[in-house]
């Protein structure tokens, strides 16, 4: 199978019960945020498609139950090196709806596939416990069992990564499952799903529905779905959470970020200022792990902030396919202008406009929504720009005096999804590890991304719920324990 990686695109479809359809409502285009054209259009699932998805997931999770663990995990051992061979195809199809670089989406596929290999792991993984003579002529077994229809509601930052967070762990633990992608990036999901039927799933086990606000509120309210996994902004996932939880289903909803990087005197700048620069541009700060507040202790700040600022001129603006691209477009107009309407607040309550990247001009491109790295000096930690999360290529630069200043500005955010340290000190390492108040912890390193088989951290309004994305984790969300007594008197 070839995937046709030349837009315009034929309309966006679902797929249902081992069929393609097209959603009953009306939609949206689905835009190049780099050229503004529209290459394809995304209609809206109805109630009846999603009771007629949700109805052919309960009947073949009633079969895909009973098979072997060891026959589950067949096809994603197939589905695994499919999308290696359809890596750069996916790749090329996500940076023209979603507008970031070609290295960028086959990074974002590289960690989606690193999950079904995870996945394929499901034999020890969903292994529980046994406890002979638990009490005189009694034995104690623990056996994890499926549910049922789960759902997943992805956002639009990494359409080809995040649906594996949870696609393969559901189906492999003997679940059927349902992803609702994103309406302003579907082709992704659409070209998965292509790969996942050539893959070899029964029908039903996993399938497709887009749509919108009315599509995911059918799914968080329908009976028969037994937990819901959801990536987004703070105020949707707290909505989620509240909604999915009320109606007594499982639910884990990651949120928004506002993540700092700590740089202090002992740290090799040069290294810091890259990683730095990267981890609040790359993917044009569209991610829950862009560091983009950079607090420094006062001994090397100057120092830091000019050759940030140096950095962040030399990185090149420009369309995803352009192999010299370092940040490509952000995904549509009105979030440029929101982030546009960040850096005016900035302004306006009195920081320090260190490099400027609003006038940036893409030849060829002029329809675009390009911003190059924009960066704030002396920021407040009571700023605006300090407290809520950009979701764009724009960081500031805090001085503090020393780590213990540092954490505090840290631990006095609302969120808590990830943090980085740089530093040649062991102690001011140790210090920030068992004070710091996030789930994501890196130490030089300048993006704080897990594995696959460690879960996703967050806490605090970057994730409601108990059990996170990705690893084990999964497994717990995704089964329930039976314990079983059992007595043999002896004759």
């Amino acid at each position: 199978m070839l995937l046709d990686t030349s837009p315009p695109w034929d309309d966006v479809q679902n797929y249902i019960n081992g069929d393609w359809s097209t959603p009953s409502g009306s939609g949206q285009d689905v835009v190049n945020p780099a050229t503004g054209e529209a290459i394809s259009y995304v209609g809206f699932s109805s109630d009846d498609d999603i009771n007629t998805a949700v109805k052919a997931g309960q009947e073949a999770f009633n079969e895909w139950k009973e098979t072997s663990v060891e026959r589950r995990i067949q096809p994603l051992f197939k589905l695994k090196q499919l999308l290696e061979d359809h890596q750069n195809d996916l790749a090329e199809i996500l940076v023209q709806e979603h507008g970031k670089t070609f290295a960028e989406a086959k990074g974002e596929l590289r960690r989606g596939i690193e999950n079904v290999e995870v996945a394929c792991g499901i034999p020890s993984m969903m292994q529980a416990g046994h406890l002979p003579n638990a009490a005189p002529e009694i034995d104690e077994t623990a056996v994890r069992k499926p549910l049922g229809v789960f759902t997943a509601v992805t956002p639009f930052n990494f359409p080809g990564m995040i649906p594996l967070w949870f696609l393969p762990y559901a189906v492999a633990t003997g679940n059927a499952f349902i992803l609702k992608p994103s309406e302003q990036d579907p082709i992704v999901a659409q070209r998965l799903f292509e790969v996942i039927d050539e893959a070899g799933f029964p029908d039903g086990i996993v399938q497709l529905v887009n749509g919108s606000v009315d599509t995911v509120n059918a799914l968080i309210d329908h009976d028969e779905i037994q937990g819901v996994s959801f990536v987004g902004s703070t105020p949707v996932a707290k909505t989620v959470y509240e909604r999915a939880a009320a109606n007594g289903k499982r639910v884990q909803a990651q949120g928004g970020a506002k993540n700092h990087i700590i740089v202090t005197e002992s740290a090799d700048l040069d290294f810091a200022v890259k990683k730095t620069v990267s981890s609040a541009c790359a993917c044009g700060g569209e991610r829950c792990l862009a560091n983009d507040v950079i607090v420094v202790e006062e001994a090397i700040y100057d120092e830091f902030a000019n050759r940030v600022i140096e950095e962040a001129k030399a990185q090149t603006v420009g369309y995803g396919l352009d192999s010299k691209t370092d940040i490509g477009a952000l995904i549509t107009s009105e979030h440029e202008s929101r982030v546009r309407d960040m850096i005016a607040t900035g302004i306006d309550e009195g920081a320090e406009m260190l490099l400027d990247g609003r006038d940036v001009e893409v030849t060829g491109y002029e329809n675009g929504n390009f911003l190059a790295p924009t960066v704030f000096g002396d920021i407040d930690p009571e700023m605006t720009i300090a407290q809520e999360e950009i979701f764009g290529p724009v960081l500031g630069l805090l001085p503090v005096d020393n780590v213990d200043e540092a954490i505090e500005v840290l631990n006095r955010s609302d969120f808590g999804n990830a943090a980085s340290l740089f530093t040649e000190s062991g102690a001011d390492a140790r210090k920030v590890r068992h004070q710091a108040d996030v789930g994501n912890l890196g130490v030089n390193a300048g993006t704080a991304a897990p594995m696959a088989f460690f879960h996703f951290g967050g806490r605090n309004d970057s994730f409601f719920g108990d059990l996170h994305a990705q690893g084990e984790d999964m497994v717990h969300f995704y089964t329930d324990k039976t314990i079983y007594i059992e007595r043999w008197p002896s004759a």
